[in-house]
């Protein structure tokens, strides 16, 4: 077994790995970094491959795709590697299929989906209790939220159960949670889905393609040029793939990161793999309880993503966006599609299938699964979707050393106890990765401002003196900031919704109606679109 030295161990090539290596090296110059990768490519979670498409081949992300104006990290360091991006195309009828069996597929043109009238006002009294609850939220400290503990007790699916009336808005929100999260509502704590919400600026963000949402735009030429990019500025010669860690040893003075053919003693090393992937290493001493329980309980969503490539946008042809919102069937795989048409113009359709059908859909064979996503295409969108050039399609829970998609998440009753191991360094290992982001968690950009941050508490660290005032007391900041008591636990109800307050509901949401209607306020409009 091979020994070497360097300054800085980071562990994994992906986004938030080389935005640490990158900042490190612009602060530190002189510093040796090594990035070690247990893959054979960089990118991490995110994968752009050649496609056949309608003239040849095209390129389409597999993995993370969309950025959005108000992702500053990401959109800033695309502009610093000289990448652009095109806007995701949105333009046309929505296609809407929700509310039991027996529901009617309507359509949308406005960014509120075709609701039932009932749905409508179940969506808006919803929508104005999470983003009540949102502003309450400190992302990076949650325990400061009131009733913090009450809130991270439930789940999602919970608060849904004793806040939500109609069955076409449960079946909405649990698609959310399968579509932004990978994992079904009743795997995932509330008072989480509230800060993950947070973080993008609301839940809002999360689902629209509008300007500021997630779904705002696309790279063009795809995502993994960006980790592809900065590992040229790093230097190739500084990143190691399949060199997989199996063990970080740590003392007062070094630390020995361990793979299976060397060891690497550094000053510092930034971990920036995903939560459950971080629980496979051996570190020695062991991990304070907090972070031990962090990486055993932040299980990884299920997602998988196809890419479907056609002669033409038929599509856009008969006025449709290429967007539909599919209720969970034994007949539908998938439960939400977009427009993927690259830049160049080669013509595609994009879509998901995740969560607890996720799991059931990629149990069976991939004919059958392909067989049944073309056929519920045609049911939306007629019959010109079967006449496809390729499907490709990627289960990320097959991807050794990524083991799921999009993103890890807590379940009840870890936040309140356990968030401070999220990303408080343990001695000479720092952590990083979208789970640790505190603005726009679990998407690209948060990876970028994850690995920055460690990055920055590594300078802090070994050599304060190349950061700025600002910088430092930030860091200290962080650092310094205890645990909160829990919260009284009041003021959550704690029983399902009434008739009687259906009713208020009801009453009050007519008589707002009415009253926009005789004022003639334009927001009367929008709401009669998605009836």
């Amino acid at each position: 077994m091979s020994e070497e030295s360097c300054d800085v161990v980071v562990v994994g090539a992906g986004l938030s790995g080389f935005s640490a290596a990158h900042l490190l090296k612009k602060r530190q110059e002189q510093w040796k970094v090594l990035v070690l990768e247990g893959k054979g490519r960089v990118g991490g979670r995110t994968l752009t491959q050649h496609l056949p498409a309608a003239h040849g081949e095209d390129m389409w992300d597999m993995g993370g795709q969309w950025v959005s104006s108000s992702q500053t990290h990401v959109m800033e360091l695309i502009r610093e590697l000289g990448l652009e991006v095109s806007r995701q195309f949105t333009e046309g009828k929505k296609i809407h299929h929700m509310g039991g069996a027996n529901a009617k597929i309507r359509t949308y043109t406005s960014s509120i989906p075709s609701f039932s009238f009932l749905a409508l006002l179940d969506f808006i009294q919803f929508l104005w209790k999470i983003e009540r609850l949102c502003k309450t939220v400190s992302v990076e400290d949650p325990m400061t939220t009131p009733n913090a503990q009450q809130l991270d007790s439930m789940t999602l699916q919970s608060f849904m159960d004793r806040n939500i009336w109609t069955t076409e808005l449960i079946e909405e929100i649990g698609l959310c949670s399968r579509s932004v999260f990978g994992v079904e509502p009743s795997q995932l704590s509330f008072l989480y889905f509230l800060m993950y919400s947070t973080s993008a600026g609301g839940i809002m963000r999360l689902l629209e393609s509008t300007p500021g949402s997630a779904q705002e735009f696309k790279v063009k030429g795809g995502t993994q040029q960006l980790s592809e990019r900065l590992a040229e500025q790093v230097g190739k010669h500084s990143v190691r793939l399949g060199s997989a860690v199996t063990a970080i040893w740590q003392n007062e003075d070094h630390v020995e990161v361990k793979t299976a053919t060397s060891t690497i003693n550094c000053k510092a090393v930034i971990v920036t793999c995903p939560p459950h992937m971080a629980a496979k290493i051996y570190y020695k001493p062991a991990l304070p309880m907090e972070r031990q329980h962090l990486t055993q309980c932040m299980p990884v969503g299920h997602m998988t993503k196809f890419i479907i490539t056609y002669p033409t946008a038929f599509w856009k042809r008969k006025g449709f966006s290429g967007e539909i919102v599919a209720r969970p069937s034994e007949d539908c795989p998938f439960g939400v599609t977009f427009d993927a048409t690259s830049h160049q113009g080669s013509a595609a359709l994009v879509g998901f299938i995740a969560g607890a059908q996720g799991s059931s859909w990629n149990s069976r064979e991939l004919v059958e699964r392909k067989d049944a996503v073309i056929a519920s295409l045609v049911k939306y969108l007629g019959l010109e979707a079967a006449s496809y050039i390729h499907y490709e399609e990627k289960d990320w829970s097959k991807e050794e050393y990524s083991g799921g998609c999009p993103v890890n998440v807590m379940v009840p009753g870890m936040l309140t106890y356990y968030h401070a191991g999220l990303r408080k360094p343990c001695g000479r290992i720092y952590w990083a990765g979208t789970e640790t982001a505190t603005q726009w968690c679990g998407y690209l950009s948060g990876a970028v401002q994850a690995g920055q941050r460690a990055a920055v508490e590594v300078l802090a660290a070994e050599c304060p003196s190349v950061l700025s005032e600002s910088e430092l007391q930030k860091v200290r900041a962080d650092m310094n900031r205890a645990p909160q008591a829990l919260q009284h636990l009041t003021g959550v109800s704690s029983h399902r919704a009434s008739h009687f307050r259906l009713f208020l509901y009801l009453a009050v949401m007519v008589l707002t109606v009415g009253s926009l209607y005789l004022a003639k306020d334009p927001t009367f409009d929008v709401i009669c679109v998605s009836l």
